[in-house]
Formats: structure tokens, C-alpha cells, sequence
């Protein structure tokens, strides 16, 4: 099974979707294996988005990620990166297909709600910036046998 890294950004955790994100991760049959809500440290901020350093919206995009909590989870499954991608639609909210969580939720790309791995290399990187081995719980949930062949 793959993990993947998704973060409710602060717009999402303010709004009050926090939960409705879950239930359509646990819905689709993914599964929880870590999650905390936390006020993220600059440094944690500049390693997430280190590929967007210099770029002239990254002190926007710092100041923003660090403006209110995130819901920080790591989500288990077959293909869970390219699972959840779908699942949270397109970075402009604009362009995102009904649906899907920006699609829904999203009406500014500067605040679309959510964070997603973009690759299982990305996801293993960001995993291992905001957890540790230790907090990856491992379990079997009682619905896999009807989840997968």
C-alpha cells in the first residue's frame, strides 16, 4: 500500500471542513494513518515549499501556511497519491471539477483549502517533514477484504 502526505491548510481548518475532508478520504476507503493539528514553524513552512523559495508568491504562500493551524494526516491505500490528487482536484479552484474538494470548497488559488502530495517520492519527503516513524500508525481495517481484490 502507498501513503501520502494532505494538509488542510489554514482557510480549511477556519472554515470548519476538517471533518467533511476526512469522511471523503475514509469514504473512499482510504486510510488514516497519522494526523495532528498544529501551528507550523517557519522552518517546517520553507521545507514543505522548498521548490517555491524563489518564486514571488512564496512570502504570501509562508505567511499564509503560518496564519492559523493545519490539519496535518497521512492517508494509506493502493495508489493513494494519485487517489487523493483526483480527489482534491485541480490548484486553481477555478479549473477544479465539481466534486472534487477545491472543486467545491475552493474559490481563489491563493486559498483552495488543501495540500496534497503531488508523487509517491514527494509524499515520502513531506511525510518525513511533519512525522516521525513513530507516529505512522500501522493496522488492518476491517473493510480491506471488500476494498480491494
Amino acid at each position: 500500500m502507498e501513503r501520502t502526505f494532505v494538509m488542510v491548510k489554514p482557510d480549511g481548518v477556519q472554515r470548519g471542513l476538517v471533518g467533511e475532508i476526512i469522511s471523503r478520504f475514509e469514504a473512499k476507503g482510504l486510510k488514516l494513518a497519522a494526523a495532528r493539528l498544529e501551528l507550523l514553524a517557519e522552518e517546517r513552512v520553507v521545507e514543505q515549499y522548498r521548490e517555491h523559495l524563489e518564486k514571488p508568491f512564496f512570502p504570501g504562500l509562508k505567511a499564509y501556511i503560518m496564519s492559523g493551524p493545519c490539519f496535518l494526516t497521512v492517508w494509506e491505500g493502493r495508489d493513494a497519491v494519485a487517489v487523493v490528487r483526483r480527489m482534491i482536484g485541480a490548484t486553481n479552484p477555478a479549473e477544479a471539477a465539481p466534486g472534487s474538494i477545491r472543486g467545491d470548497f475552493g474559490l481563489d488559488i491563493g486559498r483552495n483549502v488543501i495540500h496534497a502530495s503531488d508523487s509517491p517520492a514527494s509524499a515520502a519527503r513531506e511525510i518525513g517533514i511533519h512525522f516521525g516513524p513513530a507516529e505512522l500508525i500501522e493496522y488492518s481495517k476491517i473493510d480491506e477484504p471488500v476494498l480491494y481484490e
